[in-house]
């Protein structure tokens, strides 16, 4: 993806994006698919601006072979320059969206396949080189299960960041540029203290500043972890079939502590705030479609939920509460 944008919407596509991150949204898939859109009208030779009936037509035609919910997105996207540009006294064309109607599952991992994940991540060995980024998965992974990290907040933990005392997180690089605080249960601060330990403990003088790091020293990409995590899924014989990824650790940690809630009798209305807060929502719909995945679709979790999640939440008891 190029650092600049070179057709005849530049100015106007790096305007929108600054002034969209100065609201706080960080705009990273935006800017994949605006650098798309530049591509675009630099293809077509545009010389003249304004989003035209034409132009968007053709704009959405060009996604016909991509998922129904990405090429929603660059409609959205493209609808909401064109706005943007009207705003600036360029005339453009803002489009009827196409029918929309979202049928993504998200993967709920079953007590075995995290069993069988985590026993394989403990278990693998290196055998050869030191960029492997194995070392750190055991605790990587029962990090992104124990607090519903979204895997580049965790991969972006600076050793500062992880509070093994006081058993809190600081999470400051955040998909909505919300910093949060997450505490987190003794279960998983003894994990934690045991990586640290080791990872202080490797050979070297130079070690990256981010809490998670390969044997070499050096920090761990996302491309990286997730190739690790798709050779522990084969080890740990789990289909790598859609959904199956890191991120839908995050959905396994919503769902099953949500479940634990109803379990203990706890209003899970209640109870949402404090999810949302725990999974850095701007909204707390976004966090009530777990809800809906713990009452319809995985009605019978409510009682599977055994020892492998207790724990999930920490006794608060004694911290400050605003």
């Amino acid at each position: 993806m190029p650092d600049k944008f070179i057709g005849i919407y530049a100015p106007y596509l790096e305007q929108y994006l600054s002034h969209k991150r100065q609201l706080g949204f960080k705009q990273q898939t935006e800017k994949s698919i605006l650098s798309a859109f530049d591509r675009f009208t630099v293809e077509r030779a545009e010389t003249r601006l304004g989003i035209t009936v034409e132009l968007a037509q053709a704009w959405m035609k060009g996604g016909s072979n991509l998922s129904i919910s990405y090429n929603y997105h660059r409609a959205v996207l493209i609808n909401l320059l064109a706005a943007f540009l009207n705003e600036q006294g360029i005339w453009s064309y803002v489009m009827r969206l196409p029918v929309f109607k979202p049928t993504f599952t998200p993967h709920i991992y079953t007590q075995s396949e995290l069993q069988r994940l985590f026993d394989a991540a403990d278990n693998f060995r290196i055998t050869q080189g030191t960029r492997q980024a194995v070392f750190a998965m055991p605790a990587l992974l029962r990090l992104l299960y124990a607090t519903g990290l979204r895997g580049g907040e965790a991969l972006a933990l600076s050793v500062s960041d992880v509070h093994l005392d006081d058993q809190y997180l600081a999470v400051r690089d955040s998909k909505n540029g919300q910093e949060r605080v997450i505490p987190f249960s003794d279960t998983l601060a003894r994990v934690l203290r045991q990586y640290s330990f080791y990872r202080n403990n490797l050979p070297g003088l130079i070690k990256d500043s981010r809490f998670f790091i390969a044997p070499d020293g050096r920090r761990i990409s996302h491309d990286c972890f997730y190739r690790w995590f798709q050779r522990l899924l084969s080890i740990a014989g789990i289909a790598a079939a859609h959904g199956v990824t890191p991120h839908a650790l995050r959905h396994t940690f919503a769902v099953h502590s949500l479940s634990m809630m109803a379990e203990q009798g706890t209003d899970i209305y209640c109870s949402l705030p404090v999810l949302s807060t725990y999974l850095g929502h701007k909204a707390i719909e976004s966090t009530n479609h777990y809800v809906r995945l713990v009452s319809s679709m995985y009605p019978g979790l409510l009682k599977d939920i055994d020892r492998i999640c207790i724990n999930v939440f920490p006794n608060i008891t004694g911290y400050e509460t605003h």
